[in-house]
């Protein structure tokens, strides 16, 4: 799945078969469910979920949660506008 069928998919009432969790945790994410999101993130016990779980604890306003979360990833901590860390992390778990 591409980067534009991913976000379009978003419309839908469920997500796509077949996405990780990290991925299913954005997707909820873009939908305004961020709790769900948050549990489907923490689920995912890898890089990808620690950096989902990151983003979205920047998201909510807890720097310091979120930092823990992006180091756990081997990330750092996103600066710019939640948008494109959205975008980013969901193009690089897609490819």
């Amino acid at each position: 799945m591409d980067f534009d069928s991913f976000k379009r998919s978003t419309d839908n009432e469920q997500p796509p078969e077949g996405l990780s969790l990290a991925l299913q945790a954005l997707w909820w994410d873009a939908r305004g469910e961020w709790g769900k999101a948050h549990d489907l993130a923490q689920q995912q016990d890898d890089a990808s979920g620690s950096w989902v779980h990151g983003y979205l604890h920047r998201e909510e306003g807890d720097d310091a949660n979120a930092g823990y979360w992006y180091r756990r990833a081997g990330k750092s901590p996103g600066a710019g506008a939640l948008a494109a860390e959205w975008a980013a992390i969901a193009r690089a778990l897609l490819a």
